[in-house]
């Protein structure tokens, strides 16, 4: 069995491992009984009653003793609340941490994340065990990403440790240590099988490759590209998939936050992670255990993490939009989710709500753009889009591509653009992904409306 790096210094933490691997592989690929979620919710409820959030503070008593009539009634943890005072919600002060982050997402507000070992170990076990299937045990993998200050990047490290598959941390944006000449090279003499990337440093990296001529040369040893950090589409994965002729996966799904929530299988999709979180669904019904809904479903995501020690959260809805399933040729009864994201991380123009997910639809589904930039005016009333050219590719097919990026704006997002543009390039951040991409910071430029 390998260990995950030297967080595994004392008998505790191994032994810790070992029940975690045991506990997950039990309950891998299906949702566990309801005595295992008293148990584990129990547990949770104990270490939040120890935060200010749930614990008693400022003449408030505490939620009780754990029941799970009591969880039930227990009013959901809204998102903006984490984000406003998310130390209220740790158990753990920064310096009793054993890591430490900051998350922005696409809003670009930080928010402080302690985490101790068992938090570490819990989710690296959790995440390895659903991805195992996907690689095999000689697999070279690469883990492309902007810093290694991200934490994905720290769990992806890990889970290559625990299953014991050689891997190389690759961070093109770290000046002077990795950089893209490098990268080069190092592909050459490594050779991956397997491309963990942020989808803003996968577009950059091939759009550099191809300008260079050595994409065709780089791309065959590549058998898949495992996108995180970010939002990316279907129609962005099948871009990407066809410019490395790889197979192209959304890794994972989850926050900073809360962990990893659901992770990619063989046929492409993704499953939640059922033995490492409790799951409910807000409808208009109002909230129910996702487990309980059968079949086909959409609402609201509330979770509840069963391992999270630094900072335990009950019933937090993350504000996202999912869709979930049970049917999926990979076999695991473990539901099948689709986030349709959170209409918070959008902008409107003229009354349209605009997100990532549905203008990279339209941007990655009709051209060969390899990279798109915003502009738009603080009134929300004039919207023009940028688009950059592919290598090599000619002008004389742009005005039909502006044709039909117009027809499938009007039809998926009900907006029509005061301007489509191609140009030779666009900033670098617009591509950098991950902990240097925030999409209202870098894919959209505030500008004076043309009256």
């Amino acid at each position: 069995m390998s260990e995950v790096r030297v967080i595994l210094h004392t008998d505790k933490r191994q032994a810790l491992l070992r029940e975690a691997q045991a506990e997950i592989r039990q309950n891998q690929g299906r949702i566990p009984a309801e005595d295992f979620y008293a148990g584990k919710l129990s547990a949770a409820w104990r270490r939040a009653r120890g935060t200010r959030a749930y614990g008693p503070c400022e003449g408030r008593e505490d939620i009780g003793e754990f029941s799970l009539d009591r969880f039930r009634d227990l009013p959901v943890t809204p998102r903006e609340s984490l984000k406003a005072q998310p130390l209220r919600y740790a158990a753990v002060t920064p310096t009793e941490a054993s890591k430490y982050y900051e998350t922005t997402g696409t809003t670009g507000q930080p928010t402080p994340t302690p985490r101790l070992a068992e938090d570490t170990i819990w989710n690296t076990v959790s995440v390895a065990e659903a991805w195992r299937p996907l690689l095999g045990a000689d697999e070279r993998v690469v883990i492309l990403l902007p810093s290694d200050v991200v934490p994905v990047a720290d769990l992806v490290s890990g889970v290559c440790e625990y299953l014991d598959l050689a891997h190389i941390r690759a961070y093109p944006f770290a000046t002077g240590i990795t950089g893209w000449d490098r990268l080069e090279a190092m592909w050459r003499t490594f050779r991956p099988t397997t491309v963990f990337v942020a989808p803003g440093v996968a577009l950059q990296f091939t759009r550099l490759l191809a300008q260079r001529g050595q994409l065709d040369e780089l791309r065959p040893s590549v058998d898949r590209l495992m996108l995180l950090g970010e939002v990316n589409t279907a129609p962005f994965r099948s871009r990407l998939g066809r410019w490395w002729n790889a197979e192209a996966h959304d890794a994972s799904y989850g926050s900073t936050e809360t962990g990893t929530l659901a992770a990619a299988c063989a046929h492409g999709h993704q499953h939640l992670l059922p033995a490492a979180t409790y799951f409910e669904l807000a409808t208009p019904e109002g909230v129910v255990p996702l487990h309980d809904r059968g079949g086909h479903d959409r609402g609201r995501l509330v979770v509840t993490p069963l391992n999270a020690h630094a900072r335990p959260l009950l019933r937090l809805d993350t504000g996202d939009e999912v869709s979930v399933g049970t049917d999926c040729p990979c076999g695991s009864a473990a539901p099948r989710i689709t986030v349709h994201g959170r209409a918070g991380d959008g902008l409107r123009v003229r009354g349209t709500p605009l997100s990532v997910r549905a203008v990279e639809e339209v941007v990655y589904g009709v051209t060969d753009a390899t990279g798109y930039l915003l502009e738009v005016d603080s009134e929300g009333t004039y919207a023009r889009l940028l688009l950059e050219r592919g290598v090599g590719t000619g002008r004389d097919h742009e005005p039909e591509e502006c044709r039909r990026v117009q027809a499938r704006s009007e039809e998926l997002l009900g907006l029509r653009w005061d301007g489509v543009v191609f140009v030779n390039s666009l900033p670098a951040n617009t591509k950098s992904g991950a902990s240097q991409k925030s999409w209202k910071r870098s894919n959209i430029r505030e500008v004076e409306a043309v009256r």
